[in-house]
């Protein structure tokens, strides 16, 4: 496990494309058992570990997910969320180019719970919700664009979804309209970095996740500065 940071009240991981964040049907180890196991191990704690998960990737995306290691934290940080006090950027790589080099996503998301996908309409459809998303253009690599994404609420796929919807689908993303998987099972979408004001502390906190070790990742990372 990568620990991108951790104190008393908080801990942050770079998620893998493997892991689920919280047990599931499929019955595997979920990352937040793997985090309790491994602060049971390195604090000897003799009896039980509380840990909050604050939110949750989908399995096939990586990237920094935030856990609270107090109730305290747990209940601020949920606050936070839903004050969307929190700021997400991701990275995507996508196969086509988006209609701007810049610009504002607001669809109406509906999930479809059989297919466990999300579907985008540009209007308000029965039982959807509203999603908004911020992207650019970071750079272009062989056939594919790569995005920088400022996500401003968290809907179910919501990244996945409206990219789709715009016929930009994230490379690796057979649910969403990609022709191939990928050989890792995951998808290119990463959890780039995650921004907030210590639940406790009350000090800025920016916490930043270094995406997976492939051709297309590094290809991203060669071409930006940060």
């Amino acid at each position: 496990m990568e620990i991108l940071f951790e104190d008393n009240h908080i801990i942050a991981v770079n998620k893998q494309v493997s892991d689920i964040v919280q047990g599931d049907k499929t019955g595997d180890e979920p990352l937040s058992d793997k985090v309790k196991v491994y602060l049971k191990e390195k604090y000897n704690k003799p009896g039980a570990v509380f840990l909050g998960v604050v939110h949750r990737i989908d399995r096939p995306v990586s990237g920094v997910v935030l856990f609270a290691r107090t109730s305290k934290a747990l209940a601020r940080l949920n606050e936070m969320i839903k004050d969307r006090q929190i700021r997400k950027t991701y990275w995507a790589i996508v196969k086509n180019q988006p209609p701007a080099d810049s610009g504002t996503l607001e669809h109406w998301l509906a999930r479809d719970t059989v297919k466990n996908k999300s579907l985008a309409y540009e209007r308000e459809m029965p039982g959807s919700q509203k999603a908004t998303l911020s992207y650019k253009v970071a750079a272009k690599g062989d056939g594919c664009f790569y995005l920088e994404i400022d996500l401003q609420t968290g809907r179910h796929h919501q990244i996945r979804s409206q990219l789709s919807k715009i016929d930009c689908p994230i490379i690796g993303d057979l649910k969403y309209g990609f022709d191939r998987a990928n050989s890792d099972g995951g998808i290119n979408l990463h959890a780039r970095s995650i921004e907030f004001i210590h639940p406790v502390k009350k000090e800025p906190v920016a916490i930043v996740a270094p995406p997976p070790k492939t051709l297309l990742w590094d290809g991203f990372v060669s071409k930006i500065e940060y």
